[in-house]
């Protein structure tokens, strides 16, 4: 009998990829063409599991990766719960019930959203760094960019699953300009901290979400 075992099958930077492509295209196909009450409560499971492949992918997780982690949570609630709360930040809007209980009116999955998607988009960022740019100010100018481009991705699809809802049903331009503004400080957080920020696993996350939520923007 062969015992020999595939390389991508003992790689967890192959499995990360194969999970996030199978589970965001079932999903995507399911939510567009089948059953979206079947597919969206799973939103929760997804997320976990993509934090699950950024952490289990990640080169060295030291202090400075914990501490990166827990003060890109607390910013993000953070700032999350002052939006919700005064609709100062983002604009005039409420969360759904989609990702679960709530702190102040801010599913505590949020905070997780924010570090998933800001250390995906530092990293992305980081790539350039010996290349096309230089420097902590424009890898986190950059970063934000791209964390800001992925929201204004997703906020349409996002509004039609039930995540969160706008008072006007309009996504205001503020919204945008503080995602880029705590997505640049967060960045520039990372980068102080000195975390490695060569994740291999990120960057594919992140253009895995960008084309669900784009197919998602275009079929629904």
């Amino acid at each position: 009998m062969n015992t020999h075992i595939p390389y991508w099958m003992k790689s967890t930077f192959h499995w990360a990829i194969f999970l996030a492509v199978l589970v965001h295209f079932s999903g995507a196909i399911g939510i567009a063409f089948f059953s979206p009450s079947f597919f969206i409560p799973f939103t929760p499971v997804n997320l976990f599991l993509m934090l699950l492949m950024l952490i289990l992918n990640e080169q060295q997780i030291n202090l400075q990766f914990v501490q990166a982690f827990l003060m890109a949570v607390v910013v993000g609630m953070t700032t999350e719960m002052i939006g919700v709360n005064t609709g100062l930040l983002f604009g005039d809007y409420a969360y759904g019930e989609v990702f679960g209980r709530k702190l102040f009116g801010v599913p505590v999955l949020i905070g997780i959203n924010w570090f998933c998607i800001v250390y995906a988009s530092h990293v992305v960022a980081k790539k350039f760094n010996n290349t096309t740019i230089k420097g902590k100010l424009s890898v986190a100018l950059l970063a934000a960019s791209i964390a800001t481009a992925f929201d204004w991705i997703m906020e349409p699809v996002a509004m039609k699953l039930g995540f969160w809802n706008w008072s006007d049903g309009t996504i205001p331009l503020f919204n945008y300009v503080s995602w880029f503004v705590i997505s640049f400080a967060v960045s520039i957080a990372f980068g102080y901290l000195k975390i490695q920020a060569n994740n291999k696993f990120a960057p594919y996350f992140l253009m895995i979400q960008a084309l669900f939520f784009l197919f998602l923007r275009f079929t629904l």
